[in-house]
């Protein structure tokens, strides 16, 4: 072919021949960007509209869940109250069967766990993770599942263990709470555990969120928790403790102090009065009575350990009587009243309790009025002022108005004893037992080793703690031998300051105050037994003012009303102890201020309460953690 037949030549367009593949280019839509766009819509749209239905959906199964949540509180409203009947109640209305608060307490389970199930499910879960709105449902179902978990896994077995009612009881109330609750033992062993977990599941939760509703029931089930979780706690223990120690395998004894709280001791007041009890398989009863006098002639030998000594070595408590709970440490002083009536009788006793007059107070506003000997009623009313006030003015012969103490005990105790069997009084008088021992009021301390040993877990052991922690304790102890307590009023501010060192600064503040008359109080009362250098009216008093910092705790300046101030220093059970021997004339206040350097301060300090016949008013401060 030429140059000319190429250049003349027509292009050749390809055919479908043998070999050949027509490829068809895809017409361009004019539609193509709308149709995209629809698309988009369309799962935008569908994608809102999950979201509604998501949200319509948790709302109305929140609203449901709600409802559910209080019916199960209307429940357990009653159910406290067929047990445990409200102030006001006509006297004569019987407390519910076993089976009616079996059938409160399965109600209030069933609505529970349905506001649980109503808050759970491919709606709830996700929308915790939503940014703002993350919060309320997170609250919400963590409160339906505390809730289910707390209706059915720990009040459910409470129920069942609690004393039958009179429709049940064959009258032998005491006998058949403890078989009921060696009974359910395990339960309530398990019940204790999951109540801690859900108090701290709840305290977890978010604090805060854009939804009140659910706010206000979080910190009201918070509450709860905070009130039950102890209670369990206790309940769980005495479920393992109470039937030995109340005689199910076998008699015991115990000696009982009743203390004086007009003249303040390290565990509350003076031992006075006591008693020996005796419990044989569930059955209380008194073998004796008896007075202080009586006991000062006992001299036991116990060892209590050279720190002991070392502390107390001045007072002697191992052998003088009323000196002999100084130590706010009960084991000490249940140890020596123990030695010391085995000494005086020959006889071991199982262990040691002891209470005051408040207890008392307490206890007979559960039973009613206790009569004496001599006609004269007790009351929940006037069972303190006549005991720890009144009877001195009443009474001028020492002799007299210590068989009045004994007459007292005798009456208030036989109430008690009586109210025991009563199947309507019991669940009330085991309410106000659990409120007095968490006072630090009643105090117990058991001889067999394994029984202390779980014991010493609990407020109503007065143990002082040997572990290190922020803590604070005021402890007084009366030194001029009068019965001027009943006037005293004392405070306790502890303020943590900042860290220096891994350590923390810590200023306490207490103040203590004498409110007795400057005239018109019986000698006794106002009694100097101390013998006092210097000069003083009636009316005065003399403390021994004792602070219980926390282990390794160091004293850097102390003032009194704002002058400088010696303190003596010791140790007891590890804590650092400063101690001012404290002149406190009547009508005056005196204010002590101690600045100290805590190695474990960060939180709130453990409290050491003095039960006296006036409550500690305290404030603190915490800080936060100190950087390591």
């Amino acid at each position: 072919m030429t140059e000319q037949d190429v250049g003349s030549a027509e292009p050749r367009r390809p055919g479908p021949g043998r070999g050949a593949v027509r490829l068809r280019r895809p017409a361009r839509s004019r539609k193509g960007a709308p149709g995209r766009s629809r698309v988009l819509k369309n799962t935008l749209l569908a994608a809102a509209a999950l979201s509604l239905t998501g949200a319509v959906w948790i709302g109305v199964t929140g609203l449901l869940a709600r409802s559910e949540l209080i019916a199960a509180q209307q429940d357990l409203d009653a159910l406290r109250q067929s047990v445990i009947p409200v102030r006001g109640s006509p006297s004569g209305a019987a407390p519910a069967s076993a089976r009616e608060r079996e059938r409160k307490a399965h109600s209030a389970a069933a609505h529970a766990a349905l506001a649980h199930r109503l808050t759970t499910g491919p709606a709830w879960y996700p929308a915790t993770a939503l940014p703002f709105l993350g919060g309320p449902v997170t609250t919400v179902r963590g409160v339906a599942y505390a809730a289910d978990r707390l209706a059915g896994d720990v009040l459910s077995p409470l129920v069942r263990a609690l004393p039958l009612s009179a429709a049940d009881s064959r009258g032998d109330g005491m006998s058949e709470a403890l078989a009921t609750l060696q009974k359910h033992a395990p339960e309530l062993v398990r019940a204790a555990r999951v109540a801690d977990e859900v108090q701290t599941d709840v305290h977890a939760l978010p604090q805060s969120t854009l939804l009140p509703t659910a706010d206000g029931a979080r910190v009201a089930l918070q509450k709860q928790l905070d009130r039950l979780t102890p209670v369990m706690t206790d309940v769980s223990l005495a479920a393992r403790v109470l039937p030995p120690m109340l005689g199910t395998q076998g008699k015991r004894r115990y000696f009982l102090a009743f203390q004086n709280i007009a003249e303040a001791r390290g565990t509350g007041g003076l031992p006075g009065a006591f008693a020996v009890l005796r419990a044989d398989r569930g059955r209380l009863s008194f073998e004796r009575f008896g007075n202080n006098t009586e006991m000062e002639t006992a001299k036991p030998d116990i060892d209590l350990g050279t720190e002991f000594n070392a502390r107390y070595a001045g007072s002697d408590p191992t052998h003088v009587w009323p000196n002999s709970n100084m130590s706010p440490h009960f084991p000490y002083a249940a140890r020596i009243w123990a030695e010391a009536w085995r000494k005086h009788t020959g006889e071991r006793v199982d262990g040691a309790l002891a209470v005051d007059p408040v207890t008392l107070s307490r206890l007979l506003r559960v039973t009613g009025p206790a009569r004496m000997a001599d006609g004269t009623e007790l009351t929940a009313d006037n069972v303190v002022d006549l005991t720890e006030r009144a009877s001195y003015a009443k009474y001028g012969d020492v002799a007299r108005r210590k068989a009045f103490f004994v007459d007292a005990a005798r009456a208030a105790a036989t109430r008690l004893m009586g109210a025991l069997d009563d199947t309507r009084q019991l669940p009330a008088l085991l309410a106000a037992v659990n409120n007095v021992q968490q006072d630090g009021r009643l105090k117990v301390w058991s001889a067999h080793t394994a029984e202390q040993r779980l014991l010493e877990s609990r407020p109503y052991s007065g143990t002082l703690p040997d572990h290190p922690g922020p803590f604070a304790g005021l402890v007084v102890n009366n030194a001029a031998g009068g019965k001027l307590d009943y006037y005293l009023d004392r405070s306790l501010t502890w303020e943590a300051g900042p860290c220096t060192g891994g350590a923390r600064t810590v200023t306490v503040t207490m103040t203590l105050t004498n409110r007795a008359p400057a005239s018109g109080l019986p000698d006794y009362v106002t009694m100097r037994g101390d013998s006092p250098p210097y000069r003083t009216r009636p009316g005065d008093n003399r403390l021994l003012v004792s602070y219980y910092a926390g282990v390794g705790a160091t004293l850097t300046d102390a003032t009194l009303g704002g002058r400088p101030a010696l303190l003596a220093s010791g140790v007891e059970r590890g804590h650092s102890v400063f101690t001012l021997d404290l002149e406190l004339p009547a009508g005056s206040r005196r204010t002590l201020v101690l600045h100290l350097l805590e190695p474990n301060a960060d939180g709130v300090p453990m409290l050491l309460r003095q039960s006296l016949v006036t409550p500690l008013r305290t404030t603190l401060k915490s800080g936060g953690a100190c950087p390591v």
